[in-house]
């Protein structure tokens, strides 16, 4: 028997933070790793937006302007692979840093590759390798920015 959703999908924003080191837009449709992403991102200084799916995502990401997109792969409505594959398709979302978080198996790590991902993250993840691939794929990017080239499509 499937699953069934008995609420209607919330878009879900975080606080404002202050001299924030970035925005991440954080794209799950488990609640629980939505949130332990949340807020292991929010104590390294960073705003944190959250989208319950890869339709989500797509739907929010022109408002929410992030410096960088972390998605699941296994997702109702559209996964994290069709969802990387539409925003590099995007002129205005093609340079945004990608990671997928997500078992990472040679199937995912090699179909992420062909959609565009900068960068991979196996769960059950360290929350500390968490904030280190996050600071390094905004780090790219904003060096990028400074060197006129655009950011994304590395890999990392």
């Amino acid at each position: 028997m499937a699953k069934t959703r008995t609420r209607g999908l919330r878009r879900t924003y975080s606080r404002v933070v202050s001299g924030a080191s970035g925005r991440v837009l954080v794209v799950d449709d488990n609640k629980v790793i939505r949130q332990l992403i949340k807020v292991n991102l929010e104590l390294e200084g960073f705003e944190v937006v959250t989208a319950n799916d890869g339709a989500e995502c797509l739907d929010i990401v022109h408002d929410v302007c992030p410096d960088l997109i972390t998605l699941d792969v296994v997702m109702p409505r559209l996964d994290g692979f069709a969802a990387a594959a539409r925003l590099r398709a995007d002129p205005r979302t093609r340079h945004l840093p990608l990671a997928i978080v997500s078992a990472c198996t040679q199937y995912e790590v090699e179909a992420g590759i062909e959609a565009g991902v900068d960068a991979f993250l196996a769960k059950p993840f360290e929350p500390a390798e968490l904030v280190r691939v996050v600071h390094r794929l905004i780090e790219r990017k904003d060096r990028r920015e400074r060197k006129g080239a655009p950011a994304g499509r590395g890999r990392g």
